[in-house]
């Protein structure tokens, strides 16, 4: 009986097939245009014609355009009083302090929000806490007042408003202008 090593173990013969090597001569087999057939995109290099549909419009371009996506909208960070409360009990903010945008960002309250922070009433909050924010539904107003603290609304210029204004000292400049 023949003792087996470990370093004498192999697969049976064609049980793994070597890879094809295209472009490799005419001997090959898959030499010349390396089974890619004669011109067109597919046989250039840095094929993507995903839903390219030989000239007749995709499908992606035939279904009606739907929705709006408003560019002057308003961005806020939205923050619940439940997750205020939770931030306050573990430490992360201080309920002594006033509570703005940067606070509540710092204490990854906060994503995002350019035009600031509106507060919404989910949860409960029991600390004092004085808040400066963008915005506060009535609910949350409420919910502040009733536990002894305070919400102070800033004032936020819309980009519509800004884009308007800008707008028209422009055009007041240009009228004055033509007059002189």
């Amino acid at each position: 009986m023949h003792d087996m090593k470990l370093n004498d173990i192999r697969d049976n013969d064609g049980a793994r097939k070597g890879r094809m090597r295209v472009g490799r001569g005419i001997g090959s087999g898959k030499g010349k245009t390396a089974g890619r057939g004669q011109k067109g995109a597919k046989a250039r290099s840095g094929v993507a014609i995903n839903g390219f549909e030989g000239g007749q419009m995709p499908l992606h371009m035939r279904i009606p355009k739907r929705g709006f996506n408003n560019i002057f909208a308003s961005d806020y960070a939205i923050v619940n009083l439940g997750a205020v409360q939770k931030a306050i009990d573990a430490g992360k903010l201080d309920a002594n302090a006033t509570i703005d945008h940067a606070a509540l960002k710092a204490a990854s309250l906060a994503r995002g929000g350019k035009d600031g922070v509106r507060l919404l009433a989910k949860g409960e909050l029991t600390a004092k806490a004085s808040f400066l924010v963008a915005g506060a539904s009535k609910g949350a107003l409420e919910a502040v007042e009733k536990a002894g603290g305070k919400v102070e609304v800033i004032e936020v210029v819309a980009a519509a408003d800004k884009a308007k204004a800008k707008k028209g000292t422009a055009l007041a400049a240009a009228k004055a202008a033509r007059k002189a």
